[in-house]
């Protein structure tokens, strides 16, 4: 079972690659794919698969891969009509994920206590009305010894980047706002530190296994410069290293964070 599960890897890793091939996608999102591997090797040892929810996943950008994997997975989104485009693409992969609607904060009713290894939380948090609650709600759905992986908007990266774009006043308001906000145009509701966002997964009774900085230097090089393959791979290598930086990782557009339920 473990080299058919090690070949299927293998195989959606490669797609995901394709998928990306010719822009700076699959650049952005190495450093989250290799995470989500690691939290998935460790849950999934020889029991087989596993029971994954993704909670505002959309169109099953990371459901239908994970799926394809092998394990069972649900995605809980309020949009109908990501639901029913999540249901299409998963027909034409060939694999079966099971579409719920409704809200984050709802989990635990819609899906009961304790009925996952794995609950992905990506680019949700910064949008829902109360963060804490949301948290909370993840904490119940997933099993002891399971994780949480959460991917939200980082508030230094905000500031360095509307820095780098000659908005001087912009980065200083990102980085004093109390929500990471640099204007009454931005679109972002709310950012988050390596400092909050630890704090939020321990108020809710959850453990930080790992913080990774993700697209440090990925969105500060234009797609146009990566001439080759090689210059894709070497930024990769880059960002890999980068994302666990103690220093490096805080300037990251997104922070990822891998909580674990003990």
């Amino acid at each position: 079972m473990t080299g058919e599960r090690d070949s299927r890897g293998t195989a959606v890793a490669t797609r995901q690659g394709r998928r990306t091939r010719g822009g700076g996608g699959r650049v952005r999102s190495a450093v989250l794919w290799d995470a989500l591997r690691k939290v998935l090797d460790r849950i999934d040892p020889e029991s087989g698969p596993r029971d994954v929810v993704d909670v505002g996943g959309g169109t099953g950008g990371f459901a239908v891969p994970l799926a394809e994997l092998g394990h069972r997975v649900t995605v809980v989104d309020a949009s109908l009509d990501a639901l029913a485009a999540l249901e299409r693409r998963a027909a034409e992969s060939g694999v079966t994920v099971r579409a719920v609607q409704g809200d984050a904060v709802d989990l635990p009713d819609l899906l009961g206590r304790d009925t996952a290894d794995l609950v992905l939380c990506h680019s949700v948090l910064e949008y829902v009305e109360d963060p804490a609650a949301v948290m909370a709600a993840l904490t119940h759905a997933v099993r002891p010894g399971g994780s949480v992986s959460a991917l939200v908007p980082g508030q230094v990266g905000a500031a360095l980047h509307r820095a780098v774009a000659g908005h001087f006043d912009d980065a200083r308001r990102a980085l004093t706002d109390p929500s990471g906000r640099w204007g009454e145009h931005d679109h972002t509701p709310r950012r988050f530190t390596r400092q909050s966002l630890s704090a939020l997964v321990e108020n809710a009774g959850l453990r930080v296994g790992a913080l990774h900085g993700v697209r440090i230097f990925a969105d500060l090089v234009p797609s146009g410069d990566l001439e080759s393959e090689q210059d894709a791979e070497a930024l990769i290598a880059l960002e890999a290293v980068a994302a666990v930086h103690p220093v490096l990782r805080e300037l990251a557009t997104q922070l990822h964070v891998v909580a674990d339920r003990v």
